[in-house]
């Protein structure tokens, strides 16, 4: 008996374990090389690379004008719908990351950063928040080069940092295509990649300027080379993979390693080599990680504390304090191990627990396609059950709910500060098994409506697994309308989304299942194409929110309704200027216009107290600061990152962030500030009641020196002057 594949190929089955194992999809007839792995993958950073490299794939020999005419129509074996369809999935990508940039503000904290790399190649090496290179951010800088190359190259401003994050992107829009479709034929790739690209909290972080974009398009690509070198054994997609990882960890350190124990069980497993061989690769793979991650740590840890910025986030100035502490440790069990590492998080994501990702907060973000995606993993676990150890569908479905399942535990017991964009990162694996995953359910399920002639005890087990595609997409329709029916109320966007939801989920479920008792195949394919339409209903109306709707909140961007999570906490953090063209220059912001007034007696602070505070500052105390700053190299010294981000954007000029992030780093000592004032690079400090934070020793010295032998401003509650003569 002839049978139709998903990927359009027609072969004949070979007795009925055959019709249940078949590939739905064919490999390319030659894979494409380990160098095709690193160098088309790499430039996939640019949106025109990343198309590049997946229409690779189909280019065998031919000469350039084939390997273009390929790029638009894809390979011969390819269905003829495969590659237009593909380039719909990325086109609508772009469009849901890239429409009206104009109007994203960003993570002011990020932007200034940026800003200041554009000034100083010292503050871009070391990831400065201020040109001057007093202090750090919080995380390694490897998004900041990205994102500062291009505003270097292209002049400052919002678009130009947000380009690269929409070339990522997309980019791993593409990478997921050629990776599933690799496996399991062109029906998984392109279902993967527009689950990909339409969820929620994915579209709301590519439209922002925090690393998470690119963390994600670097670890697929470490992906990618791993499963290069599972299906052949060779070592140099390996090391490459572990490149891949390393600049994913100078990009946001510990969350990049979460992939790691899926990447070694994977490749122990199922790589194409001996066991000897297969630990050795992974011991060299290994080492290319290590150098490619710590690298920039060793570097910054070596030079003299004098000669560089404070490392923000860390308790004693070190890199590798800021790698275990705030952004290793600190991130999973608390403040337990940097003072950095406050909060659980509970008011940005919900209370730590395994149903984290369904509640309130973090549901129409991520959960949409978990309940499919689940069922998909063990149904096609089970069905490559007997394959051999090397079978790539199996090590692929093992990578892809290693990926899912380690980020999943990651994020849901976090015990602290945790945001929800940090779950783009597990869109790639939920994505991915619902693409291979539900093309194997589907052809399980189809396989099984027809088969005749079998015995008892295996037509049973056919009749168990004729029920497991149904029942997986009533769960999720279901579970979509749940968390509509959440924001019902919110618009008609919504209403009809719940419509589209229940009522294709509906169609779905019934033409499956009278699909399958009356044998007709084409009633099952409509079916599949409603369960498609009623499964990603729900992630359309909330990307469409977010790629629609002005976000001033840059540094908890969510997508949909406001369901109680985008506070993004504490004064300052979603303000700031939006950047636009050059340099600002003097424009009113969002984040730094709360003291708005005559300027006679506008307070610099918020009155939160310690050197700064939580403070934000008036417009009109920027001209002041600028008027007289006398040749200094700051303008003038607050308290934290958010307030100095803010101040650095308006007026273009360096900001010393004595706190940090929170406020509790010890960047600023009273014997530091003096000397700062004496050699006249510092003139003015913002200084609250209590001490910076709340109240550490250090803070309270500064505070109480400073107004001691500072002369106040008095047109500005808290500004003080500093000279060289009052640093003795």
């Amino acid at each position: 008996m002839n049978e139709m594949n998903a990927g359009g190929v027609r072969q004949r089955s070979v007795g009925h374990a055959a019709r249940v194992m078949t590939t739905h999809a064919p490999p390319p007839a030659t894979p494409p090389s380990a160098g095709a792995d690193a160098v088309g993958a790499v430039g996939a950073v640019g949106a025109v690379g990343a198309v590049g490299a997946v229409g690779a794939v189909g280019a065998v020999g031919g000469g350039l004008a084939v390997r273009a005419r390929r790029l638009f129509t894809g390979a011969p074996e390819d269905p003829r719908w495969a590659r237009p369809a593909l380039w719909a999935v990325l086109v609508l990508a772009t469009a849901l990351y890239a429409w009206n940039l104009s109007s994203v503000t960003g993570n002011t904290f990020y932007n200034a950063a940026v800003l200041s790399g554009t000034q100083s190649w010292k503050a871009f090496f070391f990831g400065a928040l201020d040109a001057g290179s007093f202090i750090t951010v919080d995380k390694p800088p490897f998004a900041l080069w990205v994102m500062g190359l291009s505003a270097r190259v292209l002049g400052y401003g919002t678009w130009q940092m947000l380009l690269p994050m929409v070339a990522a992107g997309v980019g791993s829009v593409a990478l997921l295509y050629r990776m599933v479709k690799r496996d399991f034929g062109a029906v998984a790739g392109t279902i993967a990649a527009l689950a990909l690209a339409l969820t929620p909290i994915t579209v709301a972080i590519t439209r922002d300027t925090n690393p998470d974009p690119v963390l994600v398009f670097l670890m697929l690509l470490g992906a990618a080379a791993l499963m290069k070198s599972v299906r052949t054994g060779a070592l140099m997609p390996l090391v490459w993979s572990g490149v891949a990882i390393g600049f994913a960890f100078n990009t946001k350190m510990m969350q990049a390693y979460v992939v790691l124990p899926a990447f070694f069980l994977v490749h122990l497993w199922a790589a194409n080599a001996s066991l000897g061989r297969r630990i050795r690769n992974l011991a060299v793979g290994t080492v290319a990680l290590v150098v490619s991650s710590a690298w920039w740590m060793v570097v910054v840890d070596l030079i003299p504390a004098s000669s560089r910025p404070y490392i923000g986030g860390s308790t004693d100035n070190t890199v590798w304090d800021l790698v275990i502490g705030y952004n290793g440790f600190g991130r999973i069990f608390g403040a337990s191990s940097s003072a950095g590492s406050q909060g659980n998080g509970a008011s940005f994501g919900g209370e730590a627990s395994v149903y984290r990702m369904f509640n309130e907060i973090m549901g129409g973000q991520i959960s949409w396609l978990i309940p499919f995606a689940v069922v998909a993993l063990v149904g096609g676990l089970v069905l490559r059950g007997r394959a051999p150890r090397t079978d790539a569908k199996r090590a692929a479905l093992l990578l892809w709910g290693g990926w899912f399942v380690l980020h999943y535990l990651t994020f849901a017991l976090a015990e602290g500060t945790f945001h929800p964009y940090y779950v783009t990162a597990l869109a790639p694996g939920i994505a991915a098994l619902a693409g291979a995953g539900g093309v194997m359910l589907y052809g399980a399920f189809k396989e099984g409506s027809v088969a005749m002639g079998v015995p008892p005890l295996e037509r049973s087990r056919e009749c168990g697994r004729r029920w497991v595609l149904p029942s997986a997409v009533a769960a999720s329709a279901v579970w979509a309308v749940v968390l509509l029916q959440r924001v019902s109320g919110s618009g008609t966007l919504y209403t009809v989304a719940e419509v589209v939801a229940g009522v294709a989920g509906a169609v779905a479920v019934i033409g499956l299942l009278v699909g399958r008792f009356t044998r007709r195949r084409r009633l099952i394919g409509l079916a599949s194409i409603a369960a498609v339409v009623a499964l990603l209903a729900g992630p359309t109306a909330y990307s469409l929110s977010a790629a629609t709707t002005a976000s001033g909140n840059g540094t908890n961007p969510t997508a949909g309704p406001d369901t109680g999570g985008g506070m993004g906490g504490g004064g300052g953090m979603g303000g700031g200027q939006r950047p636009s063209g050059n340099a600002p220059s003097g424009s009113t912001s969002s984040g730094t216009g709360s003291g708005s007034g005559s300027g006679s007696g506008s307070s610099a602070t918020s009155g939160r107290g310690g050197m700064g505070g939580g403070s934000q500052v008036s417009s009109e105390m920027i001209t002041y600061l600028k008027k007289n700053q006398d040749g200094a190299t700051w303008l003038v010294a607050v308290a934290t990152d958010q307030t100095a981000s803010s101040i650095i954007l308006e007026s273009g000029e360096p900001v010393i962030s004595m706190g940090g992030w929170s406020g509790s780093d010890e960047a600023m000592t009273l014997a530091k500030l003096k000397e700062l004032v004496k050699a006249g690079k510092l003139h003015y400090i913002v200084v609250g009641d209590n001490g910076r934070g709340g109240g550490s020793g250090a803070a309270t010295e500064i505070a109480e020196w400073v107004e001691e032998n500072g002369s106040a401003v008095s047109d500005y509650s808290g500004l003080y002057r500093l000279d060289a003569s009052d640093s003795s």
